[in-house]
């Protein structure tokens, strides 16, 4: 708290704390009020006014004329002693701040109802940047997950689908080449091979077919191995986890700095509480005995007070300061695991279509293979054959006659 000629200001960070984080939606519109002046309501139910150009508060409405305030911020009906009982009215107002914030795991949040309603970083587009900021529950609910660690999270689940997709291309491509080895050791199969005419040569193209396509599947095995396997084994190596490492320790460490400076926070909103309790107590001897010594340690306890104020709102800045870096260093990199994650995609698709693009290549080249066979099944002709066979392996064409005596 700060003093003018005895009269009582509030220090105008504590002002804006209340008005960006503590009682956002109570106040009043601003067109309502001279250029530079803005309605708050205080933790005890009082409307005072504040001017963001010169610091300055009232109890009293500022008038549409009004340049400056006409009479400065002061306790109500305050007690004889009332510049104590005013300074008694700032710090708690100060301690009761923190009845409007919600901390979880040191982080500070808008109570659930209070305040206007937020706006997405990114709009419309599901970002990381807006999703993950409250630390969410394991399955068991005994500890806490940080946002930031599940989208560490999805980063090595994805590293490892992509592992996933690799070994079953790499099956695959097992499967093509035992199927080409098959193909081709069945071209070599004597079965059938003494079958003649036109229906022999169809029989012997379809044998040879059967090697041709055993190449084919060869070269799409090969092509699954350079083209798809591969480049899903090799894409972002180990050096990939050692740079989410070191994503995880930044982030972790400013959690850390946060949560210390919490802490501090903390320790001083209970000395301020404290000093604010003596110097109470100090009031209420005062009112019943006067006494210069009662004075004294009024004046002390007044002294210590206003000391556990200045330690309060210098930790609570220090605290904001950290929160800003750790909310900023959040957006930034959740924005780069964002685009991680797009890149882990367009990837993957690009790879998968060449497997499509293989495989129709492959069907075209077995159906270039079968077009001969076809054409030669077309061809087979039973009468050509039967010639054929005749002319080969005739007996003589003369017939038996009936005996004659």
């Amino acid at each position: 708290c700060s003093r003018t000629q005895g009269e009582l200001h509030y220090p105008f960070s504590a002002l804006r704390i209340l008005d960006t984080r503590l009682l956002p939606g109570r106040r009043a519109p601003a067109d309502l009020f001279p250029p530079g002046w803005r309605s708050y309501t205080s933790p005890e139910g009082l409307r005072y006014y504040v001017n963001s150009s010169s610091k300055e508060t009232t109890w009293r409405r500022p008038s549409s004329s009004a340049e400056a305030p006409q009479s400065p911020l002061a306790r109500h009906n305050p007690s004889p002693y009332g510049k104590t009982d005013e300074f008694g009215h700032c710090y708690r107002s100060y301690l009761s701040f923190f009845s409007f914030l919600l901390q979880i795991n040191c982080v500070t949040f808008p109570l659930p109802g209070e305040g206007p309603e937020q706006q997405l970083l990114k709009p419309n587009e599901w970002s990381y940047c807006d999703y993950f900021w409250t630390d969410k529950k394991d399955p068991q609910g005994t500890t806490s997950v940080a946002g930031f660690e599940v989208l560490l999270q999805k980063q090595l689940k994805g590293k490892q689908m992509q592992k996933e997709m690799a070994e079953f291309i790499h099956e695959r491509i097992k499967i093509e080449e035992e199927y080409a080895k098959n193909l081709s050791k069945l071209s070599l199969s004597p079965l059938a091979v003494q079958e003649e005419g036109t229906l022999g040569e169809a029989w012997t193209q379809l044998k040879k077919s059967l090697h041709d396509e055993a190449e084919v599947h060869l070269k799409f095995s090969n092509k699954l191995h350079s083209e798809v396997e591969k480049p899903l084994l090799t894409f972002r190596g180990d050096n990939f986890k050692k740079d989410l490492k070191k994503y995880d320790h930044h982030i972790a460490d400013l959690r850390k700095q946060l949560a210390s400076r919490y802490a501090g926070v903390e320790k001083a909103r209970k000395a301020l509480a404290d000093r604010q309790k003596d110097l109470e107590v100090k009031t209420q001897q005062l009112e019943i005995k006067l006494s210069n010594k009662t004075e004294e340690d009024i004046k002390k306890a007044r002294r210590k007070s206003t000391q556990a104020g200045d330690d309060l709102m210098r930790c609570v800045d220090l605290y904001n300061q950290t929160q800003s870096k750790w909310f900023e260093e959040m957006v930034t990199t959740s924005m780069e695991l964002e685009k991680l994650e797009v890149e882990r995609i367009e990837w993957i698709q690009q790879h998968l279509r060449q497997y499509t693009t293989l495989r129709h290549e492959t069907d075209m080249f077995n159906q270039s293979m079968v077009e001969p066979v076809d054409q030669l099944l077309q061809n087979v002709d039973p009468a050509k054959d039967r010639e054929l066979w005749v002319k080969e392996n005739n007996t003589g064409e003369v017939r038996p006659v009936d005996m004659d005596i």
